[in-house]
């Protein structure tokens, strides 16, 4: 039994797109995945950012291949052209993750913007990264698995799809939508093209990143917000998550360890679903 998990995690040979690969999640699923002999494509919008963090995986031992790829999750024919070179560069691709994505302050409620007043080009920002740009990079790629009738896809959800939280509605239905589109597109890739084509999500709880820290920490002090004293509060762990703390869940359901599981979304929040506050 040692010797076949063992080898289910092994990714070697395996290529792997990810996209918002630049970001703080999506470079350390990276490195996870480059440290088990994984190809990786850092797809991002930002190539410079992409090639940086290429450059910081290079001195892994053992790594795969690992290159970094300009590309619009929101623009067909931009994927369909990494997609292209990443084809070029690997000849298959056994598995997606739509990590793109993140919130925007002006599509958030403050003390000085209520909800009627949000701006809806922000609002519409936020959805189309977040739901369409998960929603683009699947089909393109999702044909070149429905194609060679196996793969896996692995969609970047989050807790505000289980229950929303307060002052982020944009940010919230759009990951819902994340969620619902997980499910059906699991359903549909397996009943329409081959039960060996898997789809899944990952709901991060909370995590410091560029895209929340203004909700969790003052920007002159650094210290919690009382939004961020509040969700550790409900956060049975007591801590914030760390990038490396999605690895074995990304790993898991990429691998043959979790062959048998298409259309769940894992929470990896410390606790936070699970906790009435009482």
């Amino acid at each position: 039994m040692s010797t076949e998990f063992t080898k289910a995690y092994d990714f070697s040979g395996q290529s792997i797109v990810i996209t918002g690969g630049a970001g703080v999640l999506g470079g350390e699923m990276a490195r996870a995945l480059a440290e088990r002999g994984a190809n990786v494509a850092i797809l991002d919008f930002n190539l410079p950012a992409a090639q940086k963090m290429v450059d910081s995986l290079a001195a892994i031992p053992g790594a795969g291949k690992v290159i970094a790829v300009q590309g619009n999750v929101l623009d067909k024919g931009s994927i369909q052209a990494a997609v292209d070179f990443i084809l070029a560069e690997f000849g298959s691709i056994d598995g997606l993750i739509n990590a793109a994505g993140g919130n925007k302050p002006d599509a958030t409620t403050s003390a000085g913007k209520s909800f009627f007043d949000l701006d809806e080009s922000a609002i519409r920002w936020v959805f189309d990264l977040n739901l369409l740009g998960t929603i683009v990079p699947s089909q393109i790629i999702g044909k070149h698995m429905a194609d060679r009738k196996q793969g896996v896809i692995l969609n970047v959800s989050s807790m505000n799809a289980f229950r929303p939280l307060t002052r982020i509605p944009a940010y919230s239905a759009a990951k819902a939508g994340a969620s619902n589109f997980t499910q059906w597109l699991a359903v549909h890739m397996a009943q329409e093209y081959s039960p060996l084509i898997r789809v899944n999500a990952i709901a991060p709880g909370f995590f410091l990143t560029e895209q929340n820290r203004f909700l969790m920490t003052e920007q002159s002090t650094g210290e919690l917000t009382e939004r961020g004293k509040k969700i550790l509060d409900h956060t049975p762990m007591g801590r914030f998550g760390s990038p490396e703390d999605l690895n074995g869940t990304v790993l898991w359901l990429l691998s043959p360890a979790s062959a048998f599981v298409t259309g769940i979304v894992v929470p990896v929040d410390g606790g936070f679903s699970a906790y009435s506050g009482v």
